[in-house]
This record gives C-alpha cells, sequence and structure tokens, in this order.
C-alpha cells in the first residue's frame, strides 16, 4: 500500500503533469501514437476483411496469415526498424509496428464476424431483389456489428497498453514516464506511469463499449429488414 499511496503523491503533484516532460504531455503522444496505429490498422485491416466475408473467397488464407504475424514479438518488430534509415523517422517505426500488432484481431473479428451471417437471411435478401452493396450495407455489416466491434475493441486496447513500448527506443507516451522512473529508481513514478496507460486502456474500452451500445439501432434495423425479407421470399417461394 506505501507504493499505491506515494504513487498517488506522484500523480497528484501539479509539477508532474506541466512541461515537455510532464504527464499531460506524455498522454497526448500517446494518445496520438496509439490513435494513429488504430486508424491505420483499421483501413488495411477492415476493407479486406468485410470484403472477403462478403465474397466468402480467401478470407481463411488472409485470416491465417495475419494471425502467424501475432507470434512476431511488437518489440523485436520495432528493434529491427530501428536498425534501418526509418530510426530516424520519429513516431514511424513504433506506428508499423502497432499496426502490425493491431491488423491480427481486426480482420480475423471482421471476416468471422462477415461469415456468421445467416445464409439463409443473406439468400432471403438477394431473393427480394437487394444488390451486392444493398445486402453489404443493411444487412451483413450491421449484423457482423457485434463481432466488428468486439475486434476493435481489442485491437484499441492493446495498441494503448502496448504504446509504452515507444519509450525504449527514445520517443514519447506514458512508457517515459516508467522509464523516467526506472532511471532514477523512482518506483512511485513508474507505478504511476504504469496505472496512467491502463487506465488510459480501461477508458478506450469502455468508450468503444459505449459507441456500441449507440450504435445498436442499425442492427435492430437490419434484423427487422432480414426478418422481413425472409418472411417475404418464402411466402413468394410458397406461392410458387
Amino acid at each position: 500500500m506505501g507504493v499505491v499511496a506515494d504513487a498517488w503523491t506522484w500523480l497528484s503533484t501539479g509539477s508532474n503533469w506541466s512541461g515537455e516532460s510532464g504527464a499531460w504531455h506524455r498522454l497526448g503522444e500517446h494518445v496520438y501514437v496509439s490513435g494513429v496505429a488504430l486508424l491505420l490498422a483499421c483501413a488495411i485491416a477492415l476493407p479486406i476483411a468485410l470484403w472477403l466475408g462478403h465474397l466468402g473467397k480467401g478470407g481463411a488464407l488472409a485470416v491465417n496469415i495475419s494471425n502467424a504475424g501475432r507470434a512476431i514479438p511488437v518489440f523485436a518488430v520495432l528493434a529491427l526498424f530501428m536498425l534501418t534509415p526509418l530510426r530516424s523517422a520519429g513516431y514511424l517505426p513504433t506506428i508499423i509496428a502497432l499496426v502490425l500488432f493491431a491488423v491480427p484481431p481486426l480482420l480475423t473479428n471482421a471476416y468471422v464476424g462477415m461469415r456468421e451471417v445467416d445464409r439463409a437471411v443473406v439468400e432471403a435478401a438477394r431473393g427480394m431483389g437487394m444488390s451486392g452493396g444493398q445486402l453489404f450495407l443493411r444487412v451483413e455489416l450491421p449484423l457482423a456489428h457485434p463481432l466488428l466491434m468486439t475486434g476493435l475493441r481489442t485491437a484499441a486496447v492493446q495498441v494503448v497498453a502496448t504504446a509504452t513500448i515507444a519509450s525504449m527506443v527514445g520517443q514519447g507516451g506514458l512508457g517515459r514516464i516508467i522509464t523516467a522512473g526506472f532511471n532514477t529508481y523512482n518506483t512511485p513514478q513508474v507505478v504511476a506511469g504504469a496505472l496512467l496507460a491502463g487506465l488510459l486502456a480501461l477508458l478506450v474500452g469502455g468508450g468503444l463499449v459505449g459507441a456500441d451500445r449507440l450504435l445498436d439501432p442499425p442492427r435492430k434495423t437490419a434484423r427487422s429488414v432480414a426478418s422481413a425479407s425472409s418472411v417475404k421470399y418464402l411466402s413468394s417461394v410458397e406461392s410458387v
């Protein structure tokens, strides 16, 4: 309890939050690196996964390749980048390493979510005359929403928690608070930095849960559209 109390004292000291080495500045750096990495990972993984899931072809290979990347430690990737000309490119090596780390859960969950949409519902929607784009936007994508959001939450929390590795190569972020504490044998500072990183990851995860609930009405609409399509399609089949 003494270390926790000392960490709280460190966090409640105003001087530790100001300046370029302060917690606010480090927090901003951490959010920037994590946000850019997550956005890039989404831009890469989600279109591929959703398209392959819609087509139903090639997805298994893509998922297996992306999952194989999970076996590669993020810090090892970052260390390799630091041996290349990218070492002088600011946050770019860290962002690339985090993107590689975030792609597998995004790609896997989005693809599986698309493939687990009830095929009977898909065929019913096709039978009612929906085009491929309408089927994707109005039925498949909303019904795949739960797994897609699960992958996004997983990737976001992992990226925020792992972005502390930027400090290992002299970059900013909350990891700099931790490494500075280690360098000065300041255990309360180390604990305070770890608490800040953990709390940020929890806030990001909680925020995405809230966003998921706000996006629930489109999912309900998709279910109602799918149900109506199924009923109309079956009625037309029976009349024939």
